[in-house]
């Protein structure tokens, strides 16, 4: 329709195309969608689209969240459920400032709607529009997946429906006893989870599958053994039988794992979630295991599953429990260097980095390269240094404790600059230089996803016919997202810096935006702070 809510043209199924929604990371999978696109010259427009879905999958009912993208109002979003099961239909209702829905009910009719709602305009640094914006969810206390059907009113009958998809895929062969045999496993119930999980890693590759009840059920067990690859639930399963095998109990955890946490409901049981990690309990606590990576450490979860809760299957239960808490002082990058200021401007250095924690996953993805892939990786990291050699040594990936470390060695051309027969430079040669944050009429809250310690320690050497011309102040900044304190020690030749930076994970409201912006910029114009050498 045009602006004046005349019909343009109409379309029906026959325009849509049918298409794979997979993608190269599947191997296989039955997920399809109809698409189309639609080019109208003249703004603005409107769409109106309805559709009717039959379906004998039941576990799955729409939610009604009234934003597709940015940049388009909606006039009117709406879900209509005719019940003529007599399965109690139930309804979370999520209110947000981004619309309040409109609910109505009569006999086995209910019919939820948004209206004349306002453009949602996504901002930099904001939490994932999924949890910003309201939204109503609907769920059944009975319901089916691709004809298994069970009791959804409550976690236990809901563990009780999932074990059904769990325990045929769940068999300890003979073949999947012996590998586990093998192991020869001693020592406490860690180390030999340790032991297990290690083995795992070393025969299995992450290969998403999802055709038929595939997107929920995992392949066999025993199929994961000889093919030696599966998805999250595949080699979760396999993991879990082998320690089954083992006699050690673990269970079967569903999460959501992306950027932002999304919460499970406890008293809003339904089948969601995105991730599958194994969750074994031990008398010194829980150990996590992430099942999907070949590199990634023992007892170690990436920060988009840590923060939030799970769905535990157990035996005749579900539990919500608690993934370990993503602390700011865990999750460490630290830097040491030595650094030689020349007389041609050129800056030659020998470094070590040591990351843990969440810092761990950041790098990672590094050791799945080859050396010159990991020397690039480097170099566009730190692309506002001039290399003009670098070399990469003594890469170690420590999958006990979750740390990786490295030295960095390297020169770079045009980092100090002359004025005159003096030189001058940057305190800190490597620096976060993604931050950008406007504060102009902001409207959504401030995300920190992932909070970080930088604890940096530089030693600059500088020529001989030259000395530093002043002995500069130590800062400290104390913030609610932080802080950041740096010193500088003059040594003869040699000057140590030493800079700490701290930026704590958290949900901040909007009228925040310019006290963060601040923090953030006053600590990166002391990374900045120059430091002038005069000739003798």
């Amino acid at each position: 329709m045009d602006e004046n809510g005349k019909q343009i043209k109409t379309y029906s199924k026959s325009d849509l195309n049918d298409v794979s929604q997979s993608d190269d990371s599947y191997l296989y999978s039955d997920d399809r969608a109809l698409r189309m696109r639609i080019i109208h010259p003249v703004y603005p427009y409107t769409i109106e689209t309805s559709y009717t879905e039959r379906s004998s999958d039941t576990v799955f009912l729409p939610v009604l969240q009234p934003y597709m993208e940015e940049n388009v109002s909606v006039e009117n979003w709406s879900v209509e459920f005719k019940n003529e099961s007599g399965i109690k239909l139930r309804k979370k209702v999520t209110e947000a400032s981004f619309g309040k829905a409109e609910i109505s009910e009569s006999g086995n009719t209910l019919r939820a709607a948004y209206k004349n709602l306002p453009v949602y305009r996504d901002e930099n640094y904001s939490p994932d529009q999924r949890v910003v914006v309201s939204k109503v969810e609907f769920a059944l206390d009975r319901a089916c997946l691709k004809g298994i059907c069970g009791d959804f009113s409550n976690w236990n009958s809901f563990a009780n429906w999932y074990k059904g998809l769990l325990d045929p895929v769940s068999v300890i062969t003979p073949e999947i006893q012996q590998e586990v045999n093998a192991l020869n496993l001693t020592g406490t119930v860690s180390e030999k989870v340790q032991k297990i999980y290690q083995y795992m890693q070393s025969k299995t590759r992450y290969v998403f599958v999802a055709i038929g009840i595939g997107g929920w059920q995992p392949m066999p067990a025993d199929e994961v053994r000889k093919k030696g690859y599966g998805d999250c639930k595949a080699l979760t399963n396999y993991m879990r039988v082998l320690l089954k095998a083992a006699g050690i109990p673990s269970y079967y955890s569903v999460i959501y794992s992306d950027k932002t946490a999304k919460i499970f409901d406890k008293d809003f049981p339904k089948m969601d979630g995105n991730h599958v990690i194994l969750c074994v309990p031990t008398e010194n606590g829980n150990i996590w295991l992430e099942n999907t990576s070949q590199k990634i450490a023992f007892n170690h979860l990436s920060y988009g599953t840590m923060d939030r809760n799970v769905i535990m299957v157990k035996d005749d239960s579900a539990e919500l429990i608690d993934t370990p808490k993503s602390l700011s002082e865990n999750n460490k990058e630290v830097l040491r260097i030595k650094a030689n200021i020349s007389v041609d401007n050129t800056l030659d250095i020998a470094s070590s980095f040591n990351f843990s924690g969440g810092m761990y996953d950041m790098f990672l993805p590094l050791i799945s390269l080859s050396p010159t892939e990991q020397k690039d990786a480097l170099k566009r990291r730190y692309d506002y240094l001039q290399f003009s050699s670098i070399d990469l040594t003594n890469l170690t990936n420590d999958r006990n404790d979750a740390k990786i470390n490295f030295d960095l060695n390297f020169k770079a051309n045009n980092y100090s600059k002359s004025l005159g027969s003096d030189i001058y430079f940057r305190a800190i040669p490597f620096l976060d230089s993604d931050f950008h944050l406007e504060s102009t009429d902001r409207k959504l809250p401030i995300e920190i996803p992932f909070g970080f310690t930088d604890d940096y320690e530089i030693e600059y050497t500088i020529p001989e016919t030259h000395k530093f011309a002043e002995t500069l102040s130590p800062v400290k900044i104390d913030s609610e997202f932080g802080s950041f304190s740096i010193e500088f020690i003059n040594q003869d030749k040699k000057l140590l810096v030493k800079r700490k930076f701290m930026l704590k994970k958290g949900t901040f409201p909007a009228d925040k935006v310019s006290d963060y912006i601040n923090f953030r910029k006053k600590a990166n114009k002391i990374d900045h702070t120059k430091i002038l050498i005069t000739k003798l």
